[in-house]
């Protein structure tokens, strides 16, 4: 069985407007917010400094038709489209993406029912996206959550001696849309460090510690299977460098993880945060729209 778009609450009013964190290690729900309606300047500015301390925001009980959602998304900024030459999720012949991402297991959706890994949207580009808004059409019953992990919280953790020793690295992030295999989402980067004998593919060369563009906030940005290589390191020591910090990563005081309902939107910092999903039965039906935002180069 899967719950779809139907009997869904009512939007609260306006003056419910109020945005509270979660006691998780990131996260806010906005509460008293209709996407349908223009924000006012004061709440799009308490949104965005929201999206700064926490990372994720959760709006619930929403009920868009995608101009609307599209409309929604452009007070946080504009679409995403991948450069030339760099294909990412849905990347059509031209090269471009859909402003609007169908994330799901039936028709014209992507990815599948499998489990996907933890992991940042479009670091092997030479400007990742800055965030995306996923919003729920209908959910399967059992499993399908997304768990995201809180990059600014995974590099503040670090004991000082790591800290001082990743200090400067240059990490290479591999395309893995390049190497996919056939309906193999679920293990992208399958390969999570490239040694000599590997030939090189299309990558991406970022800091393996960013400093946030708007926060200033430090961040290790580092996906946890994606295939990657550390600038001018020796390969066996990069190797179990990259195994050690993503052991780190793994670390549940880290991470939430959403269990989804019809009419939830969440928007995440894709540049602070890695998103993962469970698996779900292959018979139950997710649809999830995704709309990813334009970013910068990382520093």
């Amino acid at each position: 069985m899967t719950q779809t778009a139907q009997a869904l609450p009512s939007a609260a009013l306006p003056d419910d407007f109020r945005i509270e964190p979660q006691q998780a290690p990131l996260g806010a729900r906005v509460h008293g917010l209709d996407a349908r309606q223009a924000p006012s300047a004061a709440q799009i500015l308490q949104l965005k400094q929201a999206l700064r301390d926490h990372h994720i925001l959760i709006f619930r009980g929403q009920q868009l038709d995608d101009g609307q959602f599209l409309r929604f998304t452009s007070w946080f900024g504009s679409v995403f489209q991948p450069h030339p030459d760099f294909p990412v999720l849905s990347s059509g012949a031209d090269g471009k993406a859909p402003d609007i991402v169908k994330v799901a297991n039936a028709e014209d959706g992507e990815l599948g029912n499998s489990e996907l890994s933890a992991h940042s949207d479009h670091q092997w580009t030479p400007t990742p996206s800055s965030g995306s808004l996923l919003y729920a059409q209908e959910v399967p019953r059992d499993g399908g959550e997304t768990l995201w992990t809180n990059l600014a919280l995974a590099y503040d953790t670090l004991d000082e001696r790591t800290k001082a020793e990743i200090e400067g690295l240059r990490l290479i992030n591999y395309n893995p849309f390049v190497r996919l295999r056939s309906g193999d989402y679920g293990r992208m980067g399958e390969i999570t460090y490239r040694t000599p004998d590997i030939e090189p593919i299309q990558g991406t060369e970022h800091p393996l510690v960013r400093t946030h563009p708007e926060s200033g906030k430090r961040l290790l940005f580092l996906g946890a299977r994606t295939e990657v290589e550390l600038v001018g390191v020796e390969p066996q020591y990069g190797q179990a460098l990259i195994a050690r910090l993503r052991e780190h990563l793994a670390r549940p005081e880290l991470s939430y993880t959403h269990r989804w309902q019809v009419g939830d939107i969440v928007y995440w910092d894709n540049q602070a945060t890695l998103h993962a999903r469970n698996a779900f039965p292959a018979d139950q039906r997710r649809r999830l729209h995704r709309v990813s935002l334009a970013g910068s180069r990382p520093f």
